[in-house]
Parts: C-alpha cells; structure tokens; sequence
C-alpha cells in the first residue's frame, strides 16, 4: 500500500533523452541511485566514451553515492571532480571503456 508521500501527480514515468550529461537535481534522493545506475548502462550501450554527472556540492551524500556506484560498475574506466569550468567538485566526470563512438565524441573539458 502506497502513501500519500509515494504518489507522485504525474502517473507513468517520464522517458528522458538520453545525454552525455546527468543532472540528479531532476530525481528525488531515495531515486537518484536507480537512475544513475540506468542511465551508465544506457549511455555504455549507446556507446559514449566522457559523460558527466552533477549531483551538486552540499554535504556530499550524492556525491559518495556517485562514486560508490561508479567504483563497481565494470565498464567504468575512471573518474573524477569535474573541472572548475564544469562543475568541480559538484560534478564527476567519467570515462566509461569501449565505447564504440569514439571518433564522433570530444574529448572531454579540461
């Protein structure tokens, strides 16, 4: 049984664009997790090789959460603070492995 705290105005979920940036201010926290985890794995299968992430600076809960996934997702290649001109330390950039479109993407900021 749902709570009112549960239900949300909009009834089915909203399909999102899939993009080389994820912003988790757009997701409640206790969602946040699930849909970075969706979204690495679409984004792998689409073939980006640099993507982003902002999960903002505060006290650093999104954050560690985006590094806890990062840390044991297997086709993670390395990541970090974004530089100051995208985000700092209020983002993470990511390099994911094999990514099949490299040539067509730039290298990433900084």
């Amino acid at each position: 049984m749902s709570s009112p705290a549960d239900e949300t105005p909009f009834g089915e979920p909203v399909p999102l664009e899939i993009r080389d940036v994820l912003d988790l201010h757009a997701f409640a926290p206790r969602d946040a997790k699930a849909a970075l985890e969706a979204w690495l794995e679409e984004v792998h299968a689409r073939g980006f090789r640099w993507v982003r992430v902002i999960h903002g600076r505060g006290i650093g809960v999104q954050r560690e959460m985006v590094r806890r996934v990062l840390a044991r997702c297997p086709y993670v290649e390395s990541f970090s603070d974004a530089p100051p001109e995208a985000g700092g330390w209020g983002a993470t950039v990511i390099t994911l492995r094999g990514g099949c479109a490299d040539a067509e993407r730039p290298a990433p900021p900084g």
